[in-house]
């Protein structure tokens, strides 16, 4: 049952290409899902419901453009994707009105911000990356891994889980895992 509700939504690749054919519904099916994302993103940094409409908007345009022009690829979640736009656009924004004030955090120059998304593609195919190493690195490494890193369990917890004589023997099998890890990241 779960599988037929999932299924009638449609995912982001099914949303771009009803962009790249000219389907309303994919342009009102961005705004209804990821509208209240950017609203508060831009509330929350010194913006209203008016400027919120506006740099979504913006970011609506450039990705239509994009799609409509035929070389667009989508590397990440599309919800990323119009985020890291509708970000770099209010930024620039907040830097031209001189509102900036370094609420989010971040002190970067803003003028370049398709470097930013640039970057942003780039770290997401290196996390990609790391993914696709770990599902190949087979067991009991893949495991201590993601118990270590991911569930943060100690050498202890993982010795006793996989019946190694001490944490010592545990924390050496796992450099050993991380070497097979980076020689398969790096492979790739």
């Amino acid at each position: 049952m779960k599988d037929k509700i999932n299924s009638s939504i449609p995912g982001d690749k099914e949303i771009i290409l009803g962009i790249r054919n000219g389907t309303k519904q994919s342009l009102e099916l961005i705004y209804q899902a990821h509208f209240p994302m950017i609203l508060q993103m831009v509330i929350s940094n010194n913006g209203d419901e008016e400027e919120a409409k506006d740099i979504f908007q913006e970011s609506i345009i450039v990705l239509y453009n994009k799609v409509k022009a035929g070389d667009f690829e989508l590397n990440s979640k599309l919800k990323t994707y119009i985020y890291a736009i509708c970000r770099r656009l209010w930024l620039k924004r907040l830097n031209q009105q001189s509102k900036f004030t370094n609420q989010l955090g971040i002190a970067e120059d803003v003028e370049d911000s398709a470097a930013d998304l640039e970057e942003y593609e780039h770290q997401h195919r290196q996390f990609q990356l790391m993914q696709t190493a770990l599902s190949q690195l087979g067991e009991p490494c893949k495991t201590i891994i993601e118990e270590f890193y991911l569930h943060n369990k100690s050498m202890q917890d993982i010795c006793e889980q996989f019946g190694y004589t001490n944490a010592d023997n545990a924390k050496t099998q796992k450099y050993k895992c991380l070497q097979r890890l980076k020689k398969l990241f790096f492979k790739a």
